[in-house]
């Protein structure tokens, strides 16, 4: 499962490196054989299906795109899903901004899941963009992107002030609509989190440090 939204933050303490990233790779979370419920959309088909893999509850929506595509010349990770995801990211970046959630790729079922504050523009617009073959599982959201990526920035502008009562590692939006935060004590910084920055779109839970490969 390739993690669409995720913003890494390293903290810069000793033996940790400070760095950023966007579109990292993220595992599999295992979930199976996942009931999707009927849709409620009348763009979207009402069927129960049996998804392969899902890191997230239930989709409420799901569709598989029709639309006809050429491979784009020589970029080596050209494909009728990674061309779906490029046409939904600018989706989002565009008049969708304010219902997009986030995104991560299956390409084993060659799917895509999406999350999004529910919308039938958005919906319909996501499934036109969807080539031929590739399968959009659509989940419901209360939040943005936008909205989810301040609240990083805030939370990580300085990820050293915490030092003494306990590590900040991590701090990332997470695609199904949350701002992960990544700390080597949960149990000590949750309740200062929380006092902090509200306790609304965030999860705080441990991570090990990360130390970078020799080379």
């Amino acid at each position: 499962m390739r993690n669409r939204s995720w913003i890494l933050a390293a903290v810069a303490t000793a033996g940790v490196v400070v760095g950023a990233a966007l579109h990292v790779d993220a595992s599999d979370t295992g979930h199976a054989d996942v009931y999707v419920a009927a849709s409620t959309s009348p763009s979207l088909p009402a069927v129960d299906v049996a998804a392969s893999t899902s890191p997230s509850p239930p989709a409420e929506d799901w569709c598989v795109g029709t639309r006809s595509g050429a491979p784009d010349g020589g970029a080596p990770d050209d494909s009728p899903l990674n061309r779906t995801l490029a046409r939904i990211d600018k989706l989002a970046a565009g008049r969708f901004a304010d219902v997009y959630t986030g995104m991560a790729a299956d390409e084993d079922a060659n799917a895509a899941d999406v999350w999004r504050i529910p919308s039938d523009g958005f919906d319909a617009a996501a499934c036109d963009a969807a080539e031929k073959g590739v399968k959009l599982r659509l989940h419901p959201a209360d939040v943005d992107f936008r909205t989810l990526d301040t609240l990083a920035e805030r939370i990580s502008e300085d990820m050293t002030r915490w030092d003494g009562t306990f590590v900040m590692r991590q701090v990332g939006v997470d695609e199904r609509g949350f701002v992960h935060v990544g700390v080597d004590d949960p149990k000590k910084a949750e309740p200062l989190i929380e006092k902090e920055f509200g306790p609304r779109y965030i999860k705080v839970e441990y991570v090990d440090q990360f130390y970078p490969a020799e080379g």
